[in-house]
């Protein structure tokens, strides 16, 4: 019996008369319940209910398939018209003695306290009448009435070996459609293809293997990225977890040499070109330091220089008025990361999300807990890369070995360091600078960080546009005078910083 028929079975022996599955792929819920029947009755027959055609009576379509369009309606004494959510429960309660009830898009009906009083009659019903009710969505915010009587199932999601099947039955199809042709395609493109489909529902997957075999009459390296692409978009569709497509190269980053040797190193071992055990590849680090130096940019090339995605963690999406949601969005947010791997998770100002663990509700000490643990125990290649500007705001726990496997310091820049960001940008505005010109600029913007040295030349440009001229050095010095840097600003509290992570941190330079 194939793994979710049998998690299911298993779960319609339990007490719980109420099953919630959360999920996209409704017709896959009901293959695995069609399945569920036809391989023992003794659960009794399974009724399907929509708003459109009321409940309806699901019968086998052919030997082999079973549909939604191979219903009938439930007979009744009066055949009532059963589409309205109260009339369908009422119906339910009083006619029907046993079997699997399916309920799908039953949550927006949920806030009725009529519809929910019905509902819970039903299941203190379920040791006479042994009806299963199955809510199915793609989320369910279960009432606290009938949580105690309700069980979560998961439908699993198709591995690397299933996927490959699904591909050879639609070019098989395709081969029977065109009997003159041969799909065009290589192995290497075909493994990518199939890679890049893990994570997906079995709908979606079906979907877009046919799209990239019928648009073209061939796999080939535009369908690979067109599915990656398409595959992010709808996982991260209403997550905490944001795909970034724009990933900067080392190239782009001015200084952090120390870091990118050390990235360099465990890139093979993450990527899986070198071969470590799931326990010991690399897990993540915590770059923590100055505002304005290149932090979040550093975070962004370690996913370009490794060449795998990048999931950005928007901590602000996470809270949720109700107790409980919060600490889900999380779970569910790691596990869709597990899903995309191998990939970068990159955790933007941590300490927004955790610096409040004294709250009243306790929601910012669970959500640390969750993270805490998953960090910990995750063999996933998922590889952290989490910045801070307040240290002082993190629990010491999150950063001990283990969870990070380095803590990298990113100071104002040095003067080498300042030199490669000041030609960085002059370069991409064409600003031309003279050897003689770049070594007073850098001179000038001893404690700046690598935000206001690119500041200083952009403003420069606008300054020059003014005039009607190019920009030159005049300009940028001008711009460099007239700035106060943070390390001025802020001078007290960047000595701290700076005094706490000397012995503390790595340097990133």
């Amino acid at each position: 019996m194939p793994r979710d028929q049998a998690n299911f079975t298993q779960l319609l022996h339990s007490n719980f008369p109420i099953i919630i599955v959360e999920t996209h792929d409704e017709q896959r819920v009901i293959d695995v319940l069609h399945g569920v029947i036809r391989k023992s009755y003794r659960h009794g027959p399974l009724y399907i209910w929509s708003a459109i055609s009321g409940l309806q009576h699901a019968l086998e379509k052919s030997s082999s398939h079973w549909t939604v369009e191979g219903m009938e309606k439930q007979a009744s004494a009066e055949d009532a018209d059963t589409s309205a959510p109260e009339a369908a429960l009422r119906h339910i309660k009083e006619n029907i003695n046993s079997g699997i009830v399916l309920l799908p898009d039953f949550h927006t009906f949920l806030t009725n306290p009529l519809v929910v009083r019905m509902v819970k009659e039903i299941a203190h019903d379920h040791t006479r009448n042994p009806v299963k009710l199955v809510l199915v969505s793609h989320a369910v915010d279960v009432p606290a009435e009938i949580r105690r009587l309700s069980a979560h199932f998961e439908i699993s999601i198709p591995d690397e070996k299933k996927i490959k099947r699904m591909l050879a039955e639609e070019i098989k199809n395709w081969n029977s459609a065109n009997k003159a042709g041969k799909i065009k395609s290589d192995r290497r493109t075909v493994e990518l293809l199939i890679q890049n489909l893990v994570g997906l529902t079995e709908s979606d997957v079906r979907r877009l293997i046919h799209g990239a075999i019928y648009d073209d009459d061939a796999i080939t390296d535009s369908d690979v990225d067109a599915i990656t692409q398409a595959k992010y978009r709808m996982l991260s569709d209403s997550s905490a977890l944001r795909f970034e497509f724009d990933t900067n190269d080392f190239a782009d980053v001015g200084g952090f040499g120390n870091l990118k040797s050390w990235l360099e190193i465990r890139r093979p071992f993450f990527t899986g070109e070198a071969r470590l055990s799931a326990e010991d590849i690399p897990r993540g680090l915590l770059l923590v330091g100055i505002q304005g130096c290149g932090k979040s940019l550093a975070a962004k090339a370690v996913a370009g220089a490794w060449g795998v995605p990048l999931l950005r963690f928007d901590m602000g999406a996470l809270f949720n008025k109700y107790i409980g949601e919060s600490e889900r969005n999380v779970r569910e947010a790691l596990q869709l990361a597990e899903v995309l791997a191998p990939c970068v998770l990159w955790v933007d100002e941590i300490e927004k999300a955790i610096s409040g663990q004294r709250d009243d509700t306790g929601t910012s000490s669970r959500i640390l807990g969750t993270l805490l643990t998953w960090m910990a125990e995750n063999t996933a290649r998922v590889f952290v890369v989490a910045t801070s500007n307040d240290i002082e705001s993190l629990p010491p726990e999150l950063m001990r070995k283990g969870r990070v496997d380095e803590i990298f310091f990113v100071d104002l820049p040095a003067e080498e360091a300042r030199k490669a960001i000041l030609e960085l940008h002059a370069g991409k505005r064409g600003l031309t600078l003279s050897a003689q010109d770049v070594a007073a600029l850098v001179a000038a913007t001893d404690g700046f960080s690598g935000a206001e040295i690119e500041q200083a030349v952009v403003s420069a440009c606008f300054r020059a546009h003014a005039q009607d001229g190019p920009p030159q050095r005049s300009h940028v010095l001008a711009e460099i005078v007239q700035t106060r840097p943070l390390s001025v600003v802020r001078r007290e509290s960047i000595d701290s910083l700076r005094a706490w992570a000397r012995d503390r941190t790595v340097s990133v330079d």
